[in-house]
């Protein structure tokens, strides 16, 4: 099941949806009732072909069936923007890989994230009881991370520091392709990081601003300001139909939708 060797250097978004998905439950709005494809979001995650094998970032609740959509039998790596649920609560999807890889399957994460899945994913933590079968409890291998850069698979990253509400949570760049989910600030400090960047994806929850989200006139300002080649939005709720919005859009940047792949 192991992926061959693979030449390309791209980026999946698998997930582009806020923490409800699209269709929300119960909802039939215009958007969650909306027979085009690109209207309906799964949670926000990426999946990066790397020279090493394929990265994740984030695990969103639907992560078995993004993987299954995009065909990808097998991840090498994790990396964790924060620890809210609808970025972690897929972790459990992952406990295969450790088993065809022969390995624990690392996870590069801050702190606050490692608490967050040591809890809700204590039974990995523990002694295995002897009845387990193989791939039945998770492998994971926790590395710790900052605003330092690293390696992963062979690839440098950049973590950007920034802010989702009061919480301090990790954008990252990846050579000219930042990925910088769940924010409603940028620290100073972290403009720097995102200058002459070919694409950005950009948090842009909605019309209106949200205490712990960019709005699309807030996405807009950093756009302006980051000037990226190409700009793409997500973690989208359902308030935001992709034809009416792009249609409102500078002619750089659009709504981001499930399966698109981006090349770095």
């Amino acid at each position: 099941m192991t992926r061959p060797a693979d030449s390309r250097r791209e980026l999946v978004l698998l997930g582009t949806g806020t923490s409800t998905g699209v269709p929300m439950i119960g909802c039939d709005c215009e958007v969650c009732t909306s027979p085009n494809p690109r209207n309906r979001r799964t949670r926000t995650g990426v999946a990066v072909y790397a020279p090493e094998g394929v990265l994740l970032i984030d695990t969103s609740p639907e992560l078995r069936i993004q993987l299954v959509r995009e065909r990808i039998p097998l991840a090498h790596a994790v990396l964790f923007t924060h620890g809210h649920a609808d970025h972690i609560f897929g972790l459990d999807d992952t406990r295969l890989f450790g088993h065809r890889l022969n390995r624990p399957l690392p996870l590069y994460l801050e702190e606050f994230t490692e608490q967050n899945i040591r809890s809700a994913f204590h039974y990995a933590f523990r002694e295995p009881p002897r009845e387990a079968h193989p791939g039945a409890i998770p492998q994971w291998e926790l590395h710790r991370i900052g605003e330092d850069p690293f390696e992963v698979l062979g690839l440098p990253i950049q973590p950007i520091r920034l802010l989702h509400g009061r919480l301090p949570v990790l954008g990252f760049r990846i050579g000219n392709v930042a990925f910088c989910t769940d924010v409603s600030r940028i620290p100073d400090e972290s403009w720097e990081k995102l200058e002459g960047l070919d694409v950005l994806i950009l948090d842009a929850l909605r019309e209106q601003p949200h205490p712990t989200h960019f709005g699309i006139g807030q996405a807009l300002e950093v756009v302006r300001k980051v000037k990226p080649k190409r700009t793409y939005f997500t973690h989208i709720s359902h308030k935001l139909e992709i034809e009416t919005t792009n249609s409102r859009l500078p002619e750089n940047v659009e709504l981001a939708w499930d399966g698109l792949r981006i090349p770095f």
